[in-house]
């Protein structure tokens, strides 16, 4: 059900009452419209009636927003329906700020580029899976079109020298913006793996395929080993020669202590003493550092 406005039907210092303004049909919004703005650029802003004459205005061009957000709807990724409508309303609010009659445009030519600008700007920022800045954003975009320009023109990827030459950007403002395209999207750990450069999935035969989770590898505690190794080398290094030898025996070649006794000509309890006092003190230097 449509509603139509009236003259004889007025309100606020004879405004046309319009009780159900989404309602109203395209050609009497357009009418609606003009009357409306008219009294607005002469109320003063924060009034009752201002509020009102303002809140109708966006009421009854909610359908400019519901047509610019049609090509927006059910993207991928994106925002849900209601929350595009909500983002539409933004620009419309913002259009209706900046409408000046006296240009004697239809106010829809100003609204809609407002509205579906509002929309891309939303879009822009909900659809990066990290966040980073808006002029990393933009350079994405610039990057985007002049690899695809270069790529034409010599048949390869262009380098970030050549990116540059071809902006007129810095070389390492180019490199920056290439990081943060990283940051555009991200990838669930359980999609199937794909191949060596990421970007086709791997052929595999029914039931073989691998998820990104399964490739990744597990921590390996043998670092810390190494880390370990690398503290306890000035440490050995300070020892005699002989204390060197037993632990050379003992951890090198895992003999018994009684074993290293006979090699070295020393009873096993000597030996015991002399690898508890050695690993007590290589152990508190550790600590200490």
């Amino acid at each position: 059900m449509t509603f139509t406005a009236t003259a004889e039907v007025t309100t606020h210092d004879g405004l046309p009452d319009v009780p159900c303004p989404r309602e109203v049909e395209p050609a009497e919004a357009r009418r609606l419209t003009r009357v409306f703005f008219e009294r607005l650029r002469s109320l003063e802003e924060g009034t009752p009636e201002y509020q009102y004459v303002r809140n109708t205005l966006i009421e009854m061009n909610i359908s400019l927003v519901n047509f610019a957000a049609r090509p927006f709807r059910d993207r991928p990724g994106g925002p849900e329906n209601e929350d595009i409508v909500q983002v539409g309303i933004i620009g419309l609010i913002k259009a209706i700020d900046r409408y000046e009659l006296d240009r004697n445009t239809q106010f829809s030519t100003l609204a809609l580029p407002y509205i579906t600008g509002e929309i891309k700007r939303h879009f822009r920022d909900t659809t990066w899976a990290v966040r980073v800045p808006r002029r990393l954003q933009e350079l994405r975009s610039q990057l985007a079109r002049s690899t695809e320009d270069l790529t034409s023109a010599t048949g390869r990827a262009p380098t970030p020298a050549e990116l540059a030459e071809h902006l007129d950007l810095d070389e390492e403002e180019v490199r920056q913006g290439l990081v943060a395209a990283n940051g555009y999207s991200a990838q669930s750990l359980d999609a199937p793996s794909g191949s060596a450069d990421g970007r086709e999935p791997v052929p595999a035969a029914a039931g073989s395929a691998h998820s990104l989770a399964e490739t990744l590898g597990d921590t390996d505690h043998a670092l810390e080993t190494v880390e370990d190794l690398h503290s306890l080398a000035p440490l050995l290094s300070g020892l005699d020669e002989r204390t060197t030898r037993i632990l050379q025996l003992r951890f090198g070649q895992e003999m018994t202590q009684r074993q290293i006794g006979e090699e070295i000509g020393m009873s096993q309890m000597h030996v015991s003493r002399l690898l508890t006092r050695t690993l007590g003190s290589l152990r508190e230097e550790l600590l200490r550092d």
